[in-house]
């Protein structure tokens, strides 16, 4: 479909401009017309160059899909057609992805696909959740309820994201700065220092000082094989990473770290009892919410719990039996659970447990942060003070022996 840039005024009279794909002039101007608008400039658009790596997918910001499914919620709501909804909310989006993904949407829509099924084919934007939640919301005739939960679960799953990419944040840059600094002194500092010594003459240098003057040397001397082995590392380990084998083992190491492994069980509880409960709340069947949750676990210990959870359940078993059994879910957790499976409050408990979770992150992501900061600033000063008072040491040496 063609891009077009056009200008136009509104009702008003004020000045309006945009992007916007149709399949020509005509149709362009009739959907701007729908929106009130009185196109004055239609020029036809070359499109933006796209840039991609192979074997990946562009990324949609979760603020454009919060803003979609919001606003789309609010005009199904109000009594407006699927195609004319996703007519007007693609007319006037500004996220590139979100433009074209959503006339895509739209073209199914009117060749008589369900919505569901239209989204289905854009997993890179929305993925299981969405589309079994939106699925749900047609068959039962609440589609604007089940967008407005939707959006809701988008933000706090986002916000929660956010806040364990924080506390990352610091060390990650830490440690950069580090390799940067060090690798600068080790190419440039210490050969300086190398050639001062060696004109100086004088007695053996002492041990901390031919240290340091050696891996300078290996740095600068080896410097094709040091970035080859790095890039071999790399790689190894890209590999690695995309065995299910070792992805497991990693995963179970890290859930036993102190401190880390109670964040990341923290930020499981939370993803879980939060998805489950905005699947359940929506008339999906437990079984199908389980299968769906276990793909968003993110770790691969917590992801075989929920499938032995779901096995159990699938043999007639309450929720909370499979869930203590399985020793990742934390004891209050699962008597919460077998509360709400009693009362048949359960999605409003796995709410709450997710309310209380989400805190618990916020306060171990605090922790975690506290604690990283000066051990960090302890290392950086440690690896740079040693190095500098390792080529400072002859100096002292030879004017305590003047």
């Amino acid at each position: 479909m063609p891009a077009y840039k056009w200008v136009g005024t509104d009702r008003d009279g004020n000045k309006k401009k945009g992007a916007t794909s149709a399949a020509d002039e005509a149709a362009l101007t009739a959907n701007l017309k729908q929106m009130g608008i009185t196109p004055t400039t239609i020029k036809k658009s070359m499109g933006a160059i796209e840039i991609r790596i192979p074997g990946t997918q562009p990324s949609l910001k979760p603020k454009s899909l919060v803003i979609f499914t919001r606003q789309f919620a609010t005009m199904i709501d109000a009594g407006l057609p699927l195609v004319q909804g996703l007519d007007i909310l693609a007319a006037q989006n500004d996220d590139p992805l979100m433009q074209k993904v959503l006339y895509e949407v739209k073209a199914d829509v009117e060749s008589g696909s369900t919505f569901a099924s239209a989204l289905e084919k854009h997993k890179h934007v929305f993925d299981d959740l969405y589309v079994s939640l939106v699925s749900a919301g047609e068959l039962g005739g609440i589609l604007d309820t089940i967008l407005d939960r939707l959006a809701a679960y988008i933000e706090k799953a986002a916000a929660l994201k956010k806040r364990v990419k924080g506390a990352l944040t610091y060390p990650i840059t830490i440690l950069s700065i580090t390799i940067v600094v060090v690798g600068v002194m080790m190419w440039y500092v210490i050969p300086a220092f190398a050639k001062m010594f060696a004109s100086l003459g004088g007695s053996e240098l002492p041990g901390p000082t031919q240290l340091v003057m050696t891996i300078s040397d290996a740095f600068i001397e080896q410097k094709v094989p040091i970035l080859i082995a790095l890039a071999a590392v790399i790689v190894t380990w890209k590999t690695l990473m995309k065995m299910p084998k070792t992805r497991y083992y990693l995963d179970a190491f890290f859930l036993k770290l102190p401190l880390v492994g109670s964040l990341i069980q923290k930020t499981a509880v939370a993803r879980f009892t939060r998805t489950l409960g905005t699947m359940i709340s929506s008339g999906i069947p437990i079984l199908q919410a389980l299968d769906v949750v276990r793909k968003t676990a993110g770790n691969m210990i917590i992801e075989e719990a929920i499938e032995k959870v779901k096995d159990k359940i699938s043999e007639g078993k309450s929720m909370a039996e499979p869930l203590m059994a399985t020793k990742v879910f934390p004891a209050m957790v699962v008597q919460m659970i077998a509360v709400g499976e009693s009362t048949g409050a359960l999605d409003a408990m796995l709410s709450k447990i997710a309310d209380f979770y989400d805190e618990e992150v916020d306060t171990g992501v605090d922790q975690l942060t506290s604690m990283i900061e000066p051990l960090m600033m302890v290392v950086l000063g440690g690896i740079i003070g040693f190095i500098m008072i390792a080529m400072y040491l002859p100096i002292f040496t030879m004017a305590g022996g003047a």
